[in-house]
């Protein structure tokens, strides 16, 4: 016998507890949602725990996030414009001897060669979290959720402080930043899989475009304030632009390890208030404090377990699904040209998250805080465009079309400084389509015949692939900035057109299918 929780149920000890229960539920039994000892009905609690859960996983995601964004941020002051202070020098009667333009940079970051330096430690970043990826999501279907996000960001809370430990102790080596970025982008692709999958357990296919474009914005959201509080610090102390952001996610880890809840079968529906009343257990030696009644199960070995009747419900163990391979997830229709769309089109997102604030700096010549603040208009569009394209593909039930016609209109608008909130909605609404509701349609395809164990790897397979893009985006940044800026902006505009190339299999497919998807069904219409 289980509960309905998925937990064994084990010996009666008083100090065990299901790993579902977490404290969020003992909250909830002691203090209903309506008025008396009653809740009016168990669907008035289930709409709180589902609106819970989006609040919560929104803000874990917005700290993974937050966490990230400080590296944008902190270069232009890693690598200084020093010709005003080189000017002070030459008219000054203190004039210090051998002094060079890269004198106020931060070492190893001070050489000619300062763009490639940075664009590695992005890459090294970004190619240890695509390469993490794949394995994450694998890994995280098999181990509970809670658990494993949550030791995920307290890891990713420790390497983020760890780089801005580098200020304060003074480090100037290059390996010691690089390898603090590969082990903080392999433990931040805990975060990913895990939340997905967990929103994607709670809510079903209805409006999911709306709900989880609604939902993804924690992107931008996180974006904007990892640029605020990071500008904050950054011309005085940038190792706290690192420090408080990752001392932010590692709360968050916290939270997340006392209050996520994975899924709706660890869903205990709270009947009454927790009236306490003593009882002695068979086998157990002391008095317990349990609710108004309990039951005892009978033990093959003889024993009892002690369970309380109005929070448990007691069913028949069914076996679960075995969770998906990763070739068989390639096989669902859909997913190898969504992975590969995502690819360019994370490419642009996350060339403009690494490299827009130091673009700023140099064109418009402002300092790192405002070139930071100016930054975030990219991510207010995001914001927008992410909850736009999830309106219209629930409305027209085409996840494909929606992506490519968004797609179409950035590629104009990627160099247009004046158009950073149009840009940044058009780049980032596809992006957020395809890492949400396609993940979470293709997921739960009906050729798994109901298996709901694929939404992890599937989720890993496309925004692993996305983030190949995101790793190769910079470092092409990096490389090309040396010739001139306008060399960048060429590159995305080519990788949205890629990005567009690669979804008109599907667009045909949903534009001349007979069957397309009623609207606002919310599901992906692939075969």
């Amino acid at each position: 016998m289980t509960l309905n929780t998925g937990e064994p149920v084990g010996p009666c000890d008083p100090g065990r507890i299901p790993l579902a229960l977490t404290p969020i539920h003992r909250l909830l039994r002691e203090n209903p949602l309506e008025g008396g000892d009653v809740v009016s009905s168990p669907s008035d609690l289930l709409i709180w725990y589902r609106a819970f859960t989006f609040s919560l996983t929104f803000l874990l995601y917005t700290s993974f996030h937050l966490s990230r964004k400080p590296i944008s941020i902190v270069k232009s002051e890693l690598h200084k414009n020093c010709s005003a202070l080189m000017d002070l020098s030459t008219t000054s009667s203190s004039q210090l001897p051998g002094f060079t333009d890269t004198d106020c940079s931060w070492k190893p970051f001070d050489k000619s060669n300062y763009k490639q330096l940075l664009g590695a430690m992005d890459y090294s970043f970004l190619c240890a979290y695509a390469v993490g990826m794949y394995l994450s999501g694998i890994i995280g279907e098999r181990l509970p959720i809670r658990l494993y996000l949550s030791v995920g960001m307290l890891m990713s809370g420790l390497f983020t402080c760890l780089f801005g430990l580098g200020y304060v102790y003074n480090i100037h080596s290059l390996s010691f930043y690089i390898f603090v970025q590969v082990a903080n982008g392999l433990v931040q692709t805990t975060g990913w899989p895990s939340v997905v999958t967990c929103i994607g357990n709670w809510f079903g296919k209805g409006r999911r475009g709306l709900i989880m474009g609604i939902w993804n914005s924690h992107t931008s959201v996180g974006n904007i304030l990892g640029s605020l509080i990071a500008g904050y610090w950054v011309s005085s102390n940038w190792g706290l632009s690192f420090i408080v952001p990752g001392v932010i996610i590692a709360v968050m880890g916290v939270v997340c390890f006392l209050f996520l809840i994975e899924r709706k079968r660890f869903f205990i529906f709270t009947l009454r208030s927790s009236s306490l009343t003593g009882f002695r257990c068979k086998d157990c030696d002391i008095n317990l404090l349990s609710w108004d009644t309990e039951l005892l199960l009978p033990q093959e070995d003889g024993g009892s377990v002690c369970v309380p009747v109005q929070q448990l419900v007691v069913v028949k163990s069914e076996s679960e699904p075995s969770a998906i391979s990763f070739m068989g997830a390639l096989r669902i229709p859909g997913v190898i040209e969504f992975s590969l769309c995502l690819l360019f089109a994370k490419l642009v997102s996350y060339t403009f998250l690494f490299w827009l604030p130091l673009y700023i700096t140099k064109a418009a010549h402002l300092d790192a805080k405002k070139a930071g603040d100016l930054s975030t208009l990219f991510d207010v569009g995001g914001i927008v465009g992410g909850i736009l394209a999830g309106v219209i593909s629930d409305k027209l039930g085409k996840r494909a079309t929606t992506c490519a016609v968004m797609l179409l209109l950035a590629a104009p608008t990627v160099s247009l400084m004046c158009m950073l909130v149009v840009c940044g909605g058009l780049v980032n609404g596809p992006y957020a389509l395809i890492t949400t509701a396609v993940s979470a349609d293709l997921g739960t395809h009906k050729s798994l015949k109901g298996n709901s164990r694929a939404l992890s790897t599937v989720t890993a397979i496309i925004d692993g692939t996305g983030s190949v893009g995101a790793a190769i985006g910079p470092l092409l940044a990096g490389v090309l900035s040396s010739r001139g800026w306008d060399q960048v902006f060429y590159m995305l505009m080519a990788a949205d057109f890629l990005a567009l190339l690669l979804l008109l299999r599907l667009v045909a497919k949903e534009l001349t299918s007979a069957n397309v998807v009623k609207p606002r069904s919310g599901s992906t219409s692939v075969e």
